[in-house]
């Protein structure tokens, strides 16, 4: 071979760039690199076409989002895939919703008459409310002051208080209800206009709302249901105002958790009387409720506290809807 066909020949079998003095292990570690990237090339492309995300796919995605890079989609996920973002199911209407009627206590259409005992100007208008009134076959003072605790909660104010709660309630469950008094700041009414406005206003059922002021050792809630009156103005209202005493005693007591009065001569939570105007006087079935003795210390600390107030205003309200939506027996 001529010295020129052995140099052709020399040049023939090396590498491109071995005549440009690129060492061995470069070329093998270049060659290298050019086989890892084309692995992951088809792992990127086999990932794409079965559907699924692949471990490269994330770290692309998590380099888009680190350079801040937003305009790379996501990928559309197979039907059945759930998304990891969640999709909130729609409400639900729930049978507590405010101002609906609980099922079995609708009292639309029904009147209630809601009496606060007592007022909170009684005190310094001793000439009005001490003079006489009919009270249902003989006189009585038009209203008294009522009572207090010894810490000086007046009666005037939780009667206030509670017939609100109460009427509140009442006209949640659809009832149209009107109390004797606007304020509590006034004088009276007189126990005959009390009696007249649940007349004038044709109601279902009346509950006149006191707190008793018996012996500092007596504890405990009756409701006074109208015995028959000297001149028989209420023998019509005698039997229903006996249901509604019974129902509310049992919703009052199962409410409130108060016991029935101990020191009454019935310990039934119910009694009888034919000497209050506001019950000889109605001709509408009603009964009074003495929610407490305000001079019995623990009862007194139960009235003074607002959140018990509007459980006595719950036990009302649920035993007139009781009566008015239970069958007559």
């Amino acid at each position: 071979m001529s010295q020129r066909n052995q140099r052709s020949h020399a040049l023939a079998g090396r590498s491109p760039l071995a005549g440009r003095g690129v060492p061995r292990p470069v070329l093998a570690l270049t060659a290298a690199v050019v086989l890892l990237l084309a692995a992951l090339v088809a792992v990127l492309v086999g990932g794409a076409a079965g559907g699924g995300p692949s471990a490269g796919h994330a770290a692309v995605n998590g380099a888009a989002g680190a350079s801040g890079a937003g305009d790379v989609p996501a990928p559309a996920l197979p039907d059945g895939v759930p998304s990891a973002t969640a999709v909130p199911s729609p409400a639900v209407p729930s049978s507590e919703a405010p101002g609906a009627v609980p099922p079995g206590d609708d009292l639309r259409g029904r009147a209630i008459v809601l009496d606060p005992g007592h007022d909170g100007g009684n005190g310094a208008a001793s000439a009005q409310i001490d003079r006489k009134v009919d009270a249902g076959g003989f006189l009585k003072e038009c209203d008294t002051v009522g009572a207090s605790t010894d810490a000086g909660y007046p009666e005037h104010a939780f009667t206030w208080d509670v017939a609100n709660r109460a009427a509140q309630l009442l006209r949640g469950r659809g009832a149209t209800v009107v109390l004797t008094r606007n304020n509590d700041t006034g004088v009276g009414p007189c126990v005959d206009a009390r009696a007249r406005a649940s007349a004038d206003a044709h109601a279902d059922a009346a509950v006149s709302i006191h707190a008793d002021g018996g012996p500092a050792d007596g504890f405990g809630f009756h409701v006074i249901a109208p015995d028959r009156a000297p001149d028989s103005v209420n023998a019509g209202i005698l039997v229903a105002s006996g249901r509604l005493a019974t129902q509310l005693r049992d919703a009052f007591a199962s409410s409130t958790g108060q016991a029935p009065a101990n020191y009454l001569p019935t310990h039934q939570g119910i009694v009888d009387r034919s000497d209050l105007g506001g019950l000889n006087l109605s001709t509408v079935p009603k009964v009074f409720v003495e929610c407490a003795n305000m001079r019995n210390p623990a009862d007194a600390a139960r009235v003074s506290d607002p959140a018990w107030r509007q459980r006595a205003a719950d036990g009302i309200a649920s035993g007139i809807a009781r009566y008015l939506t239970a069958p007559a027996s």
